[in-house]
């Protein structure tokens, strides 16, 4: 399931209008005037591996320069909670499997497209310090002129990054774009620092931009639901009072409660979900750490009070599930737990 960053982020740059604001802002200027931009498209479907589709927010464009060839953008929106060291090494997978499913879609072509990826990044810890380039994960003997050239032989890759975290609010003031895409920078910027409360309401007349668009009511839906899942309650009241600032009183108030009730339901309803999950977890621990204990008095293997509650305090289910099938041939307590000595 998605969480409330991803959902965010998809909502607003999965719109053409939108992502060409973010590409244009962080693409190098060459290519930002060779693109023609009003031809760019979000493609369906996804490349990302099926395990990493609950951390990664993907989306993929296509668009012609002004001369020549479609021009393929994947843009890969990052919202882990900590730097990714591999993360050269995982948006080079998601290329080449893109230019793979390129080459099965035009067998015909001896060439393949440009792809350009871009993380963008927004997590709390601050400015990202993962490697950009693949050749700097790989361990190179040497020092100096040797170690580079034992570096050229290594594949090369980087990716563009869109660091928010080390965005000045002029520099992202500065950015052209639709009122969405514009507050949407802000908000990811701050969202997960103690400014944020005090942020907002310097952003009121953008919420009022927002609100006037020809969709400005499910716009101000969405950022007001992310306010509410990422905030806390100084970043609830900041937020309410820009709503009663752009929308009055009464609308404002009813929008924070019909969402404050949901976001509320919501947090309970996962709250029971975890509860009775690690309710399971524990029920199936302390089945396998009994039935080991039963195993070994019918094999007739002395256990004293210490281990007796060290095996029933194991939270982990591989170290029990090693510990009962030792337990099935096992003459004495060593021959299970193998640092005790009988």
């Amino acid at each position: 399931m998605s969480g409330p960053h991803d959902l965010f982020a998809r909502y607003t740059f999965g719109h053409p209008e939108r992502a060409a604001a973010e590409l244009s802002a962080v693409l190098p200027a060459h290519v930002v005037s060779a693109v023609d931009w009003s031809s760019l498209r979000r493609e369906p479907g996804s490349v990302v591996d099926p395990e990493l589709r609950e951390t990664e927010s993907d989306l993929l464009f296509t668009a012609r320069l002004r001369t020549g060839p479609p021009l393929l953008l994947y843009v890969l929106l990052e919202h882990q909670s900590t730097v990714d060291r591999w993360m050269a090494l995982r948006m080079l997978r998601y290329v080449v499997r893109q230019v793979e499913r390129w080459r099965q879609e035009h067998p015909e072509s001896e060439l393949l497209p440009i792809i350009i990826p871009l993380v963008m990044y927004h997590g709390p810890e601050g400015a990202w310090t993962a490697p950009r380039r693949v050749e700097e994960l790989f361990d190179l003997p040497g020092q100096g002129e040797q170690r580079e050239r034992w570096r050229a032989l290594v594949p090369r890759f980087e990716y563009l990054l869109d660091d928010l975290t080390a965005e000045r609010e002029e520099a992202l003031s500065a950015r052209p774009g639709p009122p969405l895409a514009r507050l949407a920078w802000r908000v990811l910027r701050y969202g997960r620092t103690g400014a944020l409360a005090r942020k907002l309401p310097e952003w009121t007349a953008l919420f009022a931009q927002v609100q006037a668009g020809p969709e400005g009511a499910e716009h101000l839906v969405v950022v007001i639901r992310y306010l509410l899942w990422v905030g806390d309650e100084a970043v609830h009241a900041a937020a309410g009072r820009v709503l009663h600032s752009v929308l009055g009183g009464q609308r404002a108030e009813e929008l924070m409660r019909s969402y404050g009730e949901e976001l509320i339901e919501r947090g309970l309803q996962q709250g029971l979900e975890k509860g009775l999950a690690r309710g399971r977890e524990e029920g199936l621990t302390r089945g396998r750490a009994e039935d080991v204990l039963r195993i070994l008095t019918a094999r007739g293997v002395q256990v004293d009070e210490a281990t007796r509650q060290r095996i029933l305090t194991c939270t982990d289910l591989a170290t029990l599930d090693r510990w009962f099938d030792r337990s099935l041939n096992a003459t004495i307590l060593s021959e299970v737990l193998d640092d005790l000595a009988q």
